[in-house]
Formats: C-alpha cells, sequence, structure tokens
C-alpha cells in the first residue's frame, strides 16, 4: 500500500472534520490537537495515512501540485483557483457557509449597473472579477487576506466579497449582505495523476469518506 497524505484546512474545517476521522477509526497524533503546537505534519495510526495542515487556501495547491494525494477545500477555494490537476470528487456537508457581497448601508442605493466599476476588498480576486464581469461591471479588486469587514469602515472602498456564516460580524461592522455567490460546503478533493496511479488505494479511502458521511 503507497502512502496518501491527506492536506487538511486550519481553523473551523479542521475542527468539523474530527468527527468523521473520528468514525472512519482515524487516530491522529497528540500534536495535532495542541493549539500551540507549530507543527504541519501529523502521522496517524494508519502507517501509510499520514496528514498535513496548511491554510485553507493552500490546500488546493498542494494536492493540485501532488504534494497530496487528497485534501479538504471548499468549493470557494475550487471555483478560485480551477485547477485542472484536481478532481472534486465528494461533498463532506462540513464547513457550511456562503460567499456573499456586503455593502455599506450608504452603498446600497447606488447600484453597480449605474457606476460600471466597483471597487472591493475580497481574497477572491478571480471569483469577483469574472463575477462582476457578468453583469458588465469592472471590479477592482483590494486583495486583503482577513479583517475584510475594516476596509470599508476605514474609508477603502465601500463593498467586500467575504465568507459568511452567521451574518453576525457585518452587522457589527455596518455592513449589508445584498447578493451570495456561492453557497459553500467542504469537499474531498483528489489529485488527478495520484487517481490512476494510485487508485485502488485512494477509492479505498473515498469510499471510507462516503460511509462516514452516511452514518
Amino acid at each position: 500500500m503507497k502512502k496518501i497524505v491527506l492536506a487538511v484546512p486550519k481553523g473551523r474545517i479542521s475542527n468539523d472534520l474530527i468527527p468523521l476521522l473520528e468514525k472512519m477509526d482515524i487516530k491522529i497524533e497528540n500534536d495535532f490537537f495542541d493549539s500551540t503546537t507549530r507543527k504541519l505534519y501529523f502521522k496517524t495510526n494508519y502507517k501509510n495515512f499520514e496528514i498535513i495542515r496548511v491554510r485553507s487556501f493552500d490546500v488546493a495547491t498542494f494536492v493540485a501540485f501532488g504534494a497530496a494525494q487528497i485534501g479538504v477545500a471548499g468549493n470557494d477555494i475550487l471555483h478560485e483557483f480551477q485547477y485542472n490537476e484536481i478532481y472534486s470528487i465528494l461533498d463532506l456537508k462540513i464547513g457550511k457557509c456562503r460567499l456573499s457581497v456586503a455593502k455599506t448601508k450608504a452603498e446600497i442605493n447606488q447600484t453597480d449597473e449605474q457606476k460600471g466599476h466597483i471597487l472591493v476588498a475580497t481574497k477572491y480576486k478571480e471569483t469577483v472579477i469574472n463575477h462582476f464581469a457578468e453583469q458588465g461591471i469592472r471590479a477592482e479588486c483590494i486583495k486583503l487576506n482577513g479583517a475584510i469587514e475594516l476596509a470599508p469602515k476605514l474609508g477603502i472602498c465601500s463593498t467586500i466579497v467575504d465568507l459568511v456564516s452567521t451574518g453576525n460580524t457585518l452587522k457589527e461592522n455596518n455592513l449589508v449582505e445584498t447578493e451570495v455567490l456561492l453557497n459553500i460546503t467542504s469537499r474531498l478533493i483528489v489529485n488527478k495523476i495520484a487517481y490512476k496511479i494510485m487508485n485502488s488505494d485512494i477509492t479505498n479511502w473515498v469510499n471510507r469518506f462516503e460511509r462516514a458521511i452516511n452514518e
């Protein structure tokens, strides 16, 4: 059996994934659960199954380039990067949220169509540019990786595109959700070349994930 590396994102999705892994009888070394650790590579009770934990935006890149054979990534990230080297093979039904446009209350009365140009704070540059281009609007993106809701408050722009779960952060920063671009769940993704070369091994793990979801 060849070694399989699973790439998982840091943060909330990593925590949501743990019950699934437990159903699959996967036990990860204790450092994985230590919030102070700087380790990124973890062994499991399966000699040929190991886990790396990276930033959510990097999971797809690690899988696309073959550093990990399988990974867990939201369809927001798959939509942003659109790697041809990846199969999105299974909806894990965790990490549910949405990618939305939000604006200041003052901005809502002026439609994008009236302006023909919009300035947006986001980390989803390609998704945003393509979305507004379909409406005949030129979107100029300010690339931010965190605290995106601060951009309108500090006068950088009046519109953001970011992940929304409860919407409370938007309300606290006087922003209004105006449009949903994507409804998001986390997906099990597979490197296409690895899937051909290691089909039996990878299919075994995909089936185990599927059974854990349906339990």
